[in-house]
């Protein structure tokens, strides 16, 4: 059955890539039909903040399948991320990056290296929820849900267990924020109990970035959160030994999107010399999807036989494993001709057809049976004078049992009986009113006090009400607060 598809050319070295990418598909015998839409530079030029028009949604939506090419996104100037953009508003909530070397066709110093890492794709800080507070302060709010993560956890098991992995990682920096990736962490720790058979471990990205770079043998499949994955996703292609041969899927309950990891380098756009293996990498994970694994294994073995030939494009050419520098319509010449052959020394792929997508369904929103109670508020204020006098002004707004408690400057205590002649103070204050544990307090009360703060002068920014949920805090604590 031929399947419809939608392509996108991006900017840059994308047309190029592409042309080369759809001519592999069409010679192994791929069979799709295209329907082609225009996104990135020019449609930004053209005054759409977003980078796509109306009519290339229709044919998302319609199609549920777009292989892209890199796109220009411009640099400030209020343009939204198209690929954010695309990942949010079709669900786009797993980001999958297989990254393996190639040795010794292509330089690496990990020749054993062969991982993928699981990304989650919706949430943290790429929500692009950012505000400037006052003259010096400047905020990204990083969002993490439950729900979300108990997706993108539950996917990377899965995904282990289809594709007869060993070991998922999960990776946090849940030493720090507490809160929200130690959710993360824990979310794994208890899924992880349903499969037995998989081995699991945790690091602090960090360190896991680390190992990455130096021991990426060791690791199997990782998963993480948006940003970790982002960066170590380009970490581990460049381990690998170029960052050009790596794709990646993005992945929903009913959508998929499928594209190479690099960039649109516009400096050789034209040349001739980009490597289109990135998204050819891509189209073949995108024949798995819509069911043509036995094309995309016949790509991949071609790719792989080509690699083993030594015909290279000049990223990972090398003279002393080259044998053949091309361009990028030789280098997919090269492939087709290599069709229906395999490599001798790397590993051959033998796609099956995908078993059941690996937990796609939506997961339920955590269930409101923990009691929540509102237990105060974080007011911040915007302030450059004397923190004394700041404290005395706020602890003035006190009344009945809401009593302020600290004042902290970029997270740290700051009143009251605090020496802060050696803090570089900004110039906002979060202002901790409480009450005593055990307590409640109301939205009219907070309500009432932001009042108070008002009538005083004050100039607040913001106010973050603090919870507790079934006698936890559900905020974070330090000392006095």
């Amino acid at each position: 059955m031929t399947i419809p598809i939608t392509v996108a050319y991006g900017d840059g070295i994308g047309p190029e890539i592409m042309e080369a990418t759809l001519h592999v598909l069409k010679e192994a015998g791929a069979d799709i039909s295209i329907e082609t839409i225009e996104v990135g530079e020019r449609i930004y030029n053209q005054g759409a903040s977003s980078g796509i028009l109306p009519s290339a949604w229709e044919s998302l939506r319609r199609n549920k399948v777009l292989l892209k090419a890199p796109i220009t996104t411009p640099q400030g100037k209020g343009y939204k991320s198209l690929n954010v953009t695309m990942r949010k508003a079709l669900g786009l909530y797993a980001n999958i990056r297989p990254t393996q070397a190639y040795h010794p066709f292509v330089k690496t110093n990990h020749p054993k290296m062969n991982l993928v890492i699981v990304r989650e794709n919706e949430e943290d800080l790429y929500a692009g929820i950012e505000y400037r507070q006052s003259h010096d302060v400047y905020e990204s709010v990083k969002l993490i849900t439950r729900s979300g993560t108990e997706r993108i956890v539950r996917y990377a098991f899965e995904y282990a267990m289809q594709n007869n992995r060993k070991k998922v990682t999960c990776m946090s920096k849940d030493n720090i924020m507490k809160i929200s990736d130690g959710m993360f962490h824990n979310t794994f720790d208890s899924i992880g109990k349903e499969y037995p058979s998989l081995e699991k471990e945790h690091y602090i990205i960090d360190i896991g970035a680390a190992r990455i770079a130096s021991r990426p043998e060791i690791f199997d499949v990782i998963v993480t959160e948006n940003l970790y994955g982002d960066i170590i996703s380009d970490i581990a292609a460049d381990v690998s030994g170029s960052v050009g041969l790596a794709g990646s899927s993005n992945i929903g309950e009913d959508f998929g999107m499928f594209e190479a990891i690099h960039g649109s380098a516009p400096d050789i756009s034209g040349k001739n010399i980009a490597n289109p293996s990135g998204i050819l990498q891509s189209a073949v994970m995108m024949l798995i999807h819509i069911g043509q694994p036995e094309v995309a294994t016949t790509v991949h073995n071609a790719w792989l036989y080509t690699l083993e030939q030594g015909i290279h494009t000049p990223d990972i050419y090398r003279k002393e494993s080259s044998r053949e520098k091309v361009g990028t319509k030789e280098f997919a010449a090269a492939v087709v001709k290599n069709l229906g052959k395999k490599p001798a020394t790397l590993p051959a792929a033998d796609y099956k057809p995908a078993a059941k997508k690996a937990a796609t369904a939506k997961i339920a929103l955590a269930a409101a049976t923990a009691k929540k109670e509102l237990n105060g508020v974080d007011m911040y204020v915007c302030w450059t004078g004397d923190v004394n006098e700041l404290g005395t002004k706020v602890k003035a707004l006190a009344e009945g049992e809401l009593i302020l408690k600290t004042l902290s400057n970029k997270g740290l205590k700051a009143w009251p009986e605090m020496d802060t002649s050696g803090m570089h103070l900004t110039d906002q204050f979060r202002c901790r009113f409480r009450v005593p544990n055990g307590k409640t307090t109301t939205h009219a009360a907070i309500t009432a006090l932001l009042e108070r703060a008002q009538k005083a002068g004050l100039d607040f920014t913001k106010a973050e009400n603090l919870y507790f949920f079934d006698g936890v805090p559900g905020y974070t604590l330090s000392q006095g607060q």
